[in-house]
């Protein structure tokens, strides 16, 4: 027995629709026209709840003001509520690759809302009574304007609800572990060559730092993602929107989500361009640009375990090597890492994207908001993972630190202010030449006593500011 159909009718003609499914006749034509990609670019559950937020939100805002009945806006939100809960998560199956303004999707939602309204009223499925998709869920709207607000939302939501959780969470532990090591002294270095002293906890104490920084930028730019573009409709001037409408759609998002959208100022630039996703993306690019720092300088410091740094511990998660017995690598910073350089990639197509604003209309509107979100979710998951499996687990090993400090030419820099940084040079470089300690080249030189090198060339006081004079 073959699968049953209904069919369903749109500007264009009859569609042959799944009698099981809830969507309609825009809907069941984006399936055939955009075969494009794999499961993984249909829309997940951030943006379908999105979807159902704003269609609740303007019944409401529509009822307000009198352009749709009480009895219909209570149909659509009862509707929209199921798929803003996840109740309706199936009769969404559009893949990011449509049309750029994102029409597609927003007749989805429409289409499933009407058809569960019209199911919750008692009526048939594709009978459009007494809902219908465009006239009611899609009154005061346009897919250009109601789409904009759909990447706000599930954005806004998604880096309040994920990415800051987890930024903040890992960021602790680094501060943590920055007043636990605080008077564990090891080598610094730059240009990947040695360098003056530091200590663990100053290491780790600027790791949470730069986790710190990113996260402002990231709470920045989602900031300037609250204004919402509702009430532009078609082309930015509001036709076929009552007067209030803007103001009231967005004042009740921000109500039924707890965020404080306000509606855009100017709804032109709204439509036609996206810089605040574009900000985001960038912001959420610079936060995996310091995760990777962080996963690279903890993966070095924990190379080894002997013939490498060899400076700190970190978690054995699992075996390295299929066919090295007994290797352990450093999986989680090397996941992070790679989920930072799909970051990168995905604020490039967002960047791009951003700039094809053609007059009134920017027509890359799913694939920015597919990309930014992917990178906010992977981001998260990265944060958290690389949190729980590896920076809790960071202990240093003390005995080749001291080690490594101790062998260090640059200790000589303590030297620099008694007797200059020509005479500290030549006893660096005899040193270096004879595989001499500095303190036998110094002495061999005859440029510092034995208590004043003992004196002077103490890493710990190396690891602070000098004392003021006087």
């Amino acid at each position: 027995m073959g699968e049953a159909f209904r069919t369903e009718k749109d500007a264009l003609g009859e569609v042959r629709v799944p009698a099981d499914r809830l969507w309609g006749a825009q809907t069941q034509r984006s399936i055939d026209n955009f075969p494009i990609g794999v499961p993984r670019f249909r829309w997940g559950r951030p943006v379908i709840r999105a979807l159902g937020i704003v269609k609740l939100a303007a019944a409401r805002a529509n009822a307000k003001l009198g352009v749709l009945s009480a009895d219909q806006a209570a149909l659509i939100e009862r509707a929209a509520r199921e798929v803003v809960d996840g109740a309706l998560d199936a009769e969404f199956p559009l893949v990011v690759f449509q049309t750029g303004s994102g029409t597609q999707s927003n007749m989805n939602a429409n289409e499933v809302i009407a058809n569960r309204a019209i199911q919750l009223a008692g009526g048939v499925v594709g009978s459009k009574k007494p809902v219908h998709p465009n006239d009611d869920v899609n009154r005061s709207q346009s897919s250009n304007d109601a789409f904009p607000a759909v990447m706000h939302v599930a954005l806004v939501e998604a880096i309040d609800g994920r990415l800051l959780p987890a930024v903040d969470a890992l960021a602790a532990t680094l501060a943590a572990k920055s007043r636990e090591f605080a008077d564990v002294v090891m080598l610094g270095r730059t240009h990947l060559m040695d360098a003056t002293p530091v200590t663990l906890g100053q290491v780790t104490g600027g790791w949470a730092a730069q986790l710190a920084e990113a996260r402002g930028y990231v709470v920045g730019a989602r900031d300037a993602l609250l204004p919402i573009a509702l009430g532009g409709t078609a082309v930015g001037t509001g036709l076929n929107a009552p007067e209030g409408f803007a103001e009231g759609v967005a004042a009740e998002i921000a109500a039924f989500t707890g965020k404080a959208f306000v509606t855009a100022p100017d709804k032109f630039a709204a439509l036609s361009a996206h810089d605040a996703v574009v900000n985001a993306s960038a912001a959420v690019r610079t936060l995996a640009g310091a995760a990777m720092k962080i996963a690279n300088d903890v993966r070095w410091h924990a190379s080894g375990p002997r013939a490498g740094l060899g400076e700190i511990a970190i978690p054995d998660n699992e075996p390295g090597s299929s066919i090295m017995p007994g290797k352990v690598n450093p999986t989680q910073c090397e996941a992070l890492t790679m989920v930072a350089a799909r970051v990168f990639g995905n604020d490039a197509t967002v960047a791009f994207a951003g700039t094809q604003g053609n007059f009134q209309l920017n027509v890359y509107k799913p694939v920015m908001l597919h990309a930014a979100l992917e990178s906010v979710e992977l981001l998260a998951d990265a944060l958290a993972s690389f949190d729980l499996r590896c920076a809790r687990g960071i202990e240093p090993l003390r005995g080749h630190l001291r080690a490594n400090l101790e062998r260090s030419l640059m200790l000589v820099t303590a030297l620099n202010p008694h007797i200059g940084y020509e005479n500290a040079a030549k006893i660096a470089q005899k040193a270096h030449r004879e595989g001499t300690s500095l303190r036998a080249a110094a002495l061999a030189l005859g440029l510092v006593s034995a208590g004043d090198f003992d004196r002077w060339v103490d890493a710990a006081a190396m690891t602070r500011p000098d004392p003021a004079p006087g």
